[in-house]
This record gives structure tokens, C-alpha cells and sequence, in this order.
């Protein structure tokens, strides 16, 4: 493990930046892989002296990507994208994945999602999965990962959905029978860790890696409220309403995208039988025990608000006596 250089394709994002810390504290040699590299700059402090690397690459360009792998180990594509996806899913996966080929890399790790299939009904779906098929071809004994929804302190998942119930006193909710299956980021990343720096155990198969809780999305939106202690309103939509603010969803503000609308059709759930976070030895992180550390901010009182209702209940307690 030590000093083996590991490629981080768009390491310098919200899964990159967990999964640099676990191949960095491992003792592995990480080189950042951006656009532009000062994105992930501020990673810097994570690593001993020359243990981080920082070069300018964009998947969609062969001569960069190929200079990024240059002499690696091992390769991650974290990149992923809601706007041009076929270029970035399918073609930069293939590019990636031919890079690698090409170079001689140990291993490789690609970063889907589940749901992942090229004749889903939503473009992500469809990319993502047509992606994987290209990364394959390309690349046989690639590791690919497909997470649920991944949450973490920077994530925007659960701090979207935090600030929105911060900010309504009434919350619409869509598909609110829908079950995602969400899954911590530092879980993700030592999955990365363990794929990257032991192909011999990982190559050549998929995962669907998912946490220990299913919620629906309006049970998930109710947790929210209830460790922000807040109250608003929430209002379950019908379908023909959800589906008609999904068809404004090109317009600026716009709450969801068609394409979103299309992927809620269907639950983000591990499929009976895949194989998992188990299967690295990880045992999955609930969001109970570590999300409510970092959504207190949403609270009116912020950091204070627990304080601050203990000394009024203190208050009363002595009142009553």
C-alpha cells in the first residue's frame, strides 16, 4: 500500500476529498486529477510532504487523461455530472477506462450509481449505464461502485433538504413513497480505498453500496425536521402535480428537473442479492449517528438551540418544584 500512486479522477469533490483521506492515511501517493488543480488545493494538509500530486485534466480529453495515468497504480473516476452526461458518463468514462488500459494500471475504479442502466427511463440512468458498459469494454477487471445517495457534512442531499425545511413553514413533497437507501461518504470512500489497493480481491465486479437505513423521502424529510427541530408543513404532492413542476424544471429556481422527476419513479435501493459495503468489511455508517452532529446548523439557535432548550426545561423543572 505504501507509495502506491493512486489517480484521482475529480478527487478534488465531495467523495474525492473522503476518499483522499483514507488512501492518504494509508500511506498511498494521491494525484489529484481536475480541470483546474487548485480545486483541490485545500487537500493539501492531508498528506505527508510529496505525498500529493496535483495535474490538469479533463475526461473528455484523451492527451490530458493519458498524462494523468501516467506511471499510476491505480485509477478512480469520481467524475460525475447532471449537465452534458453523455459526454462526461460515457465518454469520459471510456476515455478513462482506455487510459488506463493503455498504461498498464493494476486497478481501476469507477464510481456509477444504482439504478445505473442503459435502458432506464431518466438520461442519468441511461448514462450512467452505458458507461459502465463502455468502462468494461475498455477495461475488464474494473471495480465498479454504484452508491445509493451519498450523505456527509458537504453533501447535498440531506443539507438541501435541511435548509429548504429551515427556510418553508410549508414543504412540498414528491414521491413521497419512494425509498432511498443512503449511504455515508466516509463508508464510500474506504470502499475506493480497499477497490484501488487490492484489485486482486475487487476486479472485475460491481457493488451496490448502500447504508443500513431505507427511509421513504417523506419519512427521510420528517427525520430532517425532527433533528432541526423544526415544524413546517409538508404537503405530499400528486404525481400529475410533481410532474408538472418537473416540466417547468429547465426554468431558473426551478425545485427538480424532469430528468430528476423521472429517476424518483423508482426506489434507490440496493437490489436483493448485490453485493455491498459486506463485502469490503465495512460495516454501514445510519445516518442517526452521525448526521445530526452537522445539521444542528439548521437549527434557530444553531450549535445553542440544545443548550438553550435544556436551560428552559432546567428553568421549568425548578418552577414546578
Amino acid at each position: 500500500m505504501r507509495d502506491r500512486l493512486v489517480v484521482l479522477f475529480g478527487g478534488g469533490g465531495f467523495i474525492g476529498r473522503y476518499a483522499a483521506q483514507a488512501l492518504l492515511r494509508a500511506g498511498a501517493r494521491v494525484r489529484f486529477a481536475e480541470r483546474d488543480p487548485r480545486r483541490a488545493f485545500y487537500l493539501k494538509p492531508l498528506g505527508g510532504l510529496g505525498q500529493s500530486q496535483f495535474v490538469a485534466a479533463d475526461i473528455t480529453r484523451p492527451d490530458t487523461v493519458a498524462r494523468a495515468v501516467a506511471g499510476a497504480d491505480a485509477v478512480v473516476n469520481l467524475v460525475g455530472s447532471f449537465g452534458d452526461m453523455a459526454r462526461v458518463h460515457v465518454d469520459g468514462a471510456r476515455i478513462v477506462a482506455q487510459a488506463a488500459a493503455d498504461a498498464g494500471v493494476e486497478a481501476l475504479v469507477h464510481i456509477s450509481a444504482i439504478g445505473a442502466d442503459a435502458t432506464g427511463q431518466s438520461a442519468y440512468a441511461q448514462t450512467k449505464g452505458a458507461g459502465e458498459e463502455a468502462v468494461r469494454v475498455a477495461f475488464a477487471a474494473a471495480t465498479i461502485l454504484r452508491p445509493s445517495v451519498v450523505f456527509g457534512q458537504e453533501d447535498q442531499f440531506l443539507n438541501r433538504f435541511a435548509g429548504l425545511i429551515a427556510k418553508a413553514p410549508m414543504v412540498p413533497v414528491l414521491k413521497p413513497n419512494t425509498r432511498f437507501q443512503p449511504v455515508f461518504v466516509g463508508d464510500v470512500a474506504e470502499a475506493i480505498r480497499f477497490a484501488a489497493t487490492e484489485p486482486g480481491r475487487f476486479a472485475g465486479r460491481t457493488y451496490e453500496l448502500g447504508g443500513p437505513d431505507t427511509p421513504t423521502m417523506a419519512a427521510l424529510l420528517q427525520w430532517i425536521a425532527a433533528e432541526t427541530n423544526r415544524r413546517p408543513r409538508f404537503v405530499e404532492l400528486p404525481d400529475i402535480a410533481g410532474a408538472l413542476i418537473a416540466g417547468a424544471g429547465f426554468l431558473p429556481g426551478a425545485p427538480i428537473t424532469r430528468d430528476q422527476w423521472l429517476m424518483l419513479q423508482r426506489d434507490n435501493v440496493v437490489a436483493p442479492g448485490a453485493e455491498g459495503l459486506a463485502a469490503f468489511g465495512i460495516e454501514p455508517t445510519p445516518m442517526a449517528s452521525v448526521a445530526p452532529g452537522w445539521l444542528v446548523r439548521y437549527r434557530k439557535q444553531g450549535r445553542f438551540a440544545r443548550r438553550a432548550t435544556e436551560s428552559v426545561e432546567l428553568q421549568a423543572e425548578k418552577v414546578g418544584a
